[in-house]
């Protein structure tokens, strides 16, 4: 690693430890009254989400700021207007968590005009964003397919399930892929898009299932579609290894149990996420010159001998 390089990192390790001391001390905006954050979701009917929130409103009330959320709901259109209407009401900073990388620039365009500081939580957003904080999700897609294929032996029938277009959902794709390739008797069969929706990926899996009876795991991008992937895999009495992302107590509580076709998740923090997101828009609001473009995450893989121990 050179000195740059080793800057940079100091820089970056020094910006959250100071953003983590903020949200801690909620002494940093004595100088500025009436803060006011909004945050779009993609969708709250999710817990992954609903704990961001939480993480986020009490974030908030440690700095004595206002906070607005809405929830787009999946419907970018939805999304776009909720960020104006937000934008109108005075916002400061606005995190927002794209329904759709590609569509919510719009959003992005109008806040950047109106002087609003953007940092994308989760997923990308396209256009002038401030920041962007989210998981290493090409790993979280690589971790759980790597340990997929060791579970099969390294070899065997498995199918995807896709999810909505964002990046996230891309790079973790993208990640199962790279990872299944280093196994050449792992044949990816089928890639379907369960829309990261429980009965709709069970729907799509009974009918994976039946297009492949000799299917041997799945892979799906989220946990809310893998709880509706396990219904299908359980209900055809085949031997099929199910993997997935986010670490969702649901999940985890499958994968703690004995037997379960259910055998790992690659894990976020979405309450590290949303502080840092918020500590990185302050830094940026407050004009912080070294502050980083990105902040990644680490994620961490749930299987049944640590599910145990790990909630969000």
């Amino acid at each position: 690693m050179n000195t740059h390089e080793i800057a940079a990192r100091f820089r970056k390790t020094a910006l959250i430890t100071a953003c983590t001391a903020t949200l801690a001390s909620g002494g940093a905006v004595a100088d500025e009254d009436g803060l006011k954050i909004g945050m779009s979701f993609q969708e709250l009917n999710n817990q992954y989400f609903v704990t961001m929130q939480e993480a986020l409103e009490s974030a908030a009330q440690s700095l004595g700021a206002e906070v607005i959320t809405t929830d787009a709901r999946h419907d970018v259109a939805k999304q776009v207007s909720d960020v104006e209407d937000m934008i109108q009401r005075g916002i400061d900073i606005l995190l927002l968590n794209p329904a759709d990388s590609v569509g919510v620039e719009t959003a992005v365009l109008a806040a950047r005009e109106a002087g609003v500081t953007t940092i994308a939580i989760d997923a990308q957003a396209s256009g002038p964003i401030d920041g962007f904080v989210g998981s290493k999700n090409y790993d979280a897609g690589f971790k759980a397919c790597d340990y997929l294929a060791e579970q099969l032996g390294g070899e065997g029938q498995v199918a995807l399930l896709d999810g909505i277009p964002v990046v996230p959902i891309l790079e973790r794709i993208e990640g199962c892929n790279d990872a299944l390739a280093e196994y050449p008797d792992i044949e990816v069969v089928d890639k379907q898009n369960g829309r990261q929706e429980r009965t709709h990926a069970m729907t799509v899996t009974e009918n994976v299932i039946q297009a492949h009876p000799d299917l041997d795991g799945l892979f799906s991008v989220n946990d809310i579609g893998s709880l509706g992937a396990l219904i299908a895999i359980n209900s055809s009495g085949k031997d099929i290894k199910l993997v997935s992302v986010d670490g969702h107590p649901e999940a985890v509580a499958e994968i703690a149990k004995d037997g379960s076709p259910f055998i790992a998740t690659s894990a976020q923090y979405p309450r590290d996420m949303v502080r840092l997101g918020l500590g990185l828009g302050l830094a940026k609001h407050w004009g912080a010159s070294t502050a980083p473009a990105e902040i990644p995450i680490d994620v961490a893989l749930i299987k049944q001998d640590n599910a145990a121990d790990f909630s969000w």
